[in-house]
Parts: C-alpha cells; sequence; structure tokens
C-alpha cells in the first residue's frame, strides 16, 4: 500500500475515532505504564519558549505547555476535528497559538531552525516516512533545541494474551506497514524496532540523550489481561518508550 493511501485511510478513520481519545495520553502523561514529566523533567524549564507539538491531537499537551509559561503553542495534526478541538480547548490561553493541519510527512510552512522544543506524545509512530519526519523536525529545532517524543513500544503489540496465556504472535524483527488490531484493523501502522527510531534519529542528526522504557505499574491490576493495556502484559513487555534528543 502506498503511503498515500495510508494516510488518506488513517485520517479518515482518526476522523471518526477521533473523540474518543480526546484529553488521552498528554502531557504530563507520557503514555500507558511509564513514568510522567512530573517525575522525569525532560524538558525543564517551559517558561518563554517556543514549542511545537507534532501531532498535537486535541491540544491538552500543548494546554499544559500554556500552563507552564511557554511563550508560544504550535500544533500540527492530520486531523480536521483534533485541530477543532485543540482551537476550543486552547482558545483562553495567553500564549500565540497556531495549529496547522497537515501530515507530519511534509513542512505545511513551518518556520526553519525557530523552535526552543519540539515534542511528540503517542503520535509520531504513525508516520508513514519516518526519516522524513525526523528531518523536518531536527529543520524546526534552533541549534541545541529539545526533541522528546514517546510511542508505544514496539515490543507492545507483538504479544497477546489467548487461552490465559500470553503469546508473540508477530515477528518483532519484521518491519513494515500492517493492519492494527488496537484500531480493528482499519488503520494502517508501521511496525518499527525500537533501534530503527534511535537509528533514524541519529542519521537526522540528532544527539541522543536519554532512552527510556521503565514500567510503573498501578497498585490494582487489570480485571481483564486481554485488553489491549493491560498490568499483567506490562508486567511482561514496556507498553511505552520516551527518546530526549536534542540538535546539535
Amino acid at each position: 500500500m502506498e503511503a498515500t493511501e495510508i494516510l488518506k485511510m488513517n485520517k479518515q478513520r482518526w476522523e471518526v475515532s477521533a473523540e474518543r481519545f480526546f484529553g488521552r495520553t498528554a502531557l504530563p502523561e507520557y503514555g500507558p505504564f511509564t513514568l510522567s514529566e512530573l517525575e522525569l523533567q525532560l524538558f525543564g524549564s517551559i517558561c518563554g519558549k517556543k514549542v511545537l507539538d507534532i501531532g498535537c491531537g486535541s491540544g491538552h499537551s500543548l494546554q499544559y505547555m500554556g500552563k507552564e509559561g511557554a511563550k508560544e503553542l504550535w500544533g500540527l495534526d492530520l486531523c480536521t476535528k483534533q485541530i477543532e478541538t485543540a482551537k476550543s480547548v486552547l482558545k483562553n490561553q495567553q500564549a500565540e497559538v497556531k495549529l496547522i493541519e497537515s501530515p507530519m510527512e511534509e513542512n505545511p510552512g513551518l518556520p526553519i531552525g525557530y523552535f526552543d522544543m519540539v515534542y511528540s506524545i503517542y503520535a509520531l509512530g504513525w508516520t508513514t516516512d519516518l526519516s522524513r519526519t525526523f528531518s523536518h523536525i531536527y529543520d524546526y529545532l534552533k541549534p541545541g533545541g529539545t526533541f522528546v517524543f514517546s510511542w508505544e513500544h514496539p515490543l507492545h503489540d507483538r504479544l497477546k494474551y489467548e487461552e490465559s496465556s500470553f503469546t508473540f504472535n508477530k515477528s518483532y524483527v519484521i518491519e513494515g506497514p500492517e493492519y492494527n488490531e488496537g484500531w480493528h484493523n482499519l488503520a494502517v501502522i508501521h511496525h518499527r524496532k525500537l533501534s530503527t527510531y534511535i537509528n533514524a534519529m541519529i542519521d537526522a542528526g540528532f544527539v541522543l540523550e536519554k532512552v527510556i522504557d521503565d514500567v510503573c505499574l498501578p497498585v490494582e491490576h487489570s480485571k481483564d489481561p486481554s485488553r489491549w493495556y493491560s498490568t499483567q502484559k506490562a508486567n511482561l513487555v514496556p507498553a511505552t518508550f520516551i527518546i530526549k534528543a536534542s540538535k546539535k
């Protein structure tokens, strides 16, 4: 399937499904069963910074950045409904807000060498072209700027609960686009190894500072271990990974 077809399919699915994700997996949270920004402090001081959110969704991560004192809040998202919702969520921000509907694989006119911080919370893994997306992000940042992103750990959906036990039902080492079970096979996401993300960032010019896949479990366990995100699965493989890097 061509990248343009995948983008079209995924956009259609997001327009239908966006509402169930409003406000979910947003800063200061990085994703399921992992540490938060309150604990990790990957961004440091945000006050007075120009920030860009790749896959900004409903705008709740940008809202967090605004509360922390960011000077400019920029967001990019493929989904019309997400952008419209983000506009509503961010309408009372004191910071300047600019939201743009566009796939992350393209630069829709964002300024080069402008941002202090670029980040993506559980969105960047949707890209159909990882190298191109990282190259754009590198260009958007000022020298010395910070890039932080989180995504579902690539081991997570390889493991499935069947007949009272967890088994690996997909290869970790075979990469490429595939229909995603978590989206009832109505969306296509590229499976990539963790090393693929890391090496693509290095190739784009980034200096890696941290790679985090620590697991943080709640006191109570999930009642249903077959859920997409269950504590039982998180006891075996991380649900989330986080990478912090900087521009030379």
